[in-house]
C-alpha cells in the first residue's frame, strides 16, 4: 500500500485546525502528522519531517503565512504550500504569490474540494480557488514589473495545450498522460512557457491561462 499524503495544518486558531483535521482525516489517501499555531513552527516542523502539502493560515503569530513560504522556499524544501484564506481579495495573496505557494483555498471550501485539493497539489498540480483566481489575476496584472499582458499568441499549439491543461490544475504526470508526452517532455514545455510568458512559476502561468479562459470551471 502507498504510503499517505502526509500533511501539516498551521492556523493559529485551534478550531479551525480541528475541523480541516477532521476533514483530511476522513479521507484514507490523506495522514494528518502535525499541527502549528504560528508560522515558525510550522516552518520548522517541515525543516524536520517530511511533509508532502503544508496547509498554510496567512495571518499567524511569530511568523505569517507568507514569510513561512519564503522561508521554506528559502531553505529548498520541497513541500507543497497551499494558503488557506477567509477572504479572496486580501492582499496579502499577492506576496503568496510571488513567495512561491502551490495553491490558494478558501476557508470556507467544501471539505470534498479540500480533499481534492490536497491530493492535487501533492499530485503537483495547482489548485486555485475561483474567486481567488479572479483577484489574483487582477494583482498579477497591475504587477509594476510588467508593462503588459503576457503574449499568449507567442505559445505553439502544444505549448497551448499544456498551459490549458496546467490552468486546470493537472500535474506534469498527467499532462503526460493525456497529451501522450514523457513527463521529462511536459517539463521542457513548461519552462518554455514560463520563460515566454515571462512568470516566475506555474501558478503564475495557471492564473494567465484562467484569465485567457483556457482553464475549465474546476480551477
Amino acid at each position: 500500500m502507498n504510503p499517505g499524503i502526509r500533511v501539516v495544518i498551521a492556523d493559529d486558531e485551534p478550531l479551525v485546525r480541528a475541523g480541516v483535521r477532521a476533514i483530511l482525516q476522513s479521507s484514507p489517501a490523506i495522514e494528518v502528522v502535525g499541527e502549528a499555531d504560528n508560522g515558525h513552527d510550522a516552518a520548522e516542523f517541515v525543516r524536520s519531517h517530511h511533509t508532502d502539502v503544508l496547509l498554510l493560515d496567512i495571518e499567524m503569530p511569530r511568523m505569517d503565512g507568507i514569510a513561512t513560504t519564503e522561508e521554506i522556499r528559502r531553505n529548498g524544501i520541497d513541500t507543497r504550500v497551499v494558503i488557506l484564506t477567509t477572504f479572496g481579495t486580501d492582499e496579502n495573496l499577492r506576496r503568496g504569490l510571488t513567495a512561491g505557494a502551490d495553491g490558494f483555498l478558501l476557508k470556507a471550501s467544501a471539505p470534498a474540494e479540500l480533499i481534492a485539493a490536497v491530493e492535487a497539489v501533492a499530485a503537483g498540480g495547482t489548485v486555485i480557488a475561483p474567486r481567488v483566481a479572479r483577484y489574483l489575476v487582477s494583482a498579477l496584472r497591475a504587477a509594476p514589473t510588467r508593462s503588459q499582458q503576457p503574449q499568449l499568441t507567442l505559445l505553439s499549439d502544444r505549448e497551448t495545450d499544456v498551459l490549458r491543461l496546467l490552468s486546470s490544475g493537472h500535474s506534469n504526470a498527467s499532462i503526460a498522460d493525456i497529451l501522450h508526452l514523457t513527463e521529462g517532455t511536459v517539463k521542457g514545455y513548461i519552462s518554455t512557457i514560463l520563460r515566454t510568458l515571462e512568470v516566475d512559476n506555474r501558478v503564475q502561468a495557471a492564473l494567465i491561462g484562467y484569465e485567457a479562459g483556457l482553464a475549465d470551471p474546476a480551477i
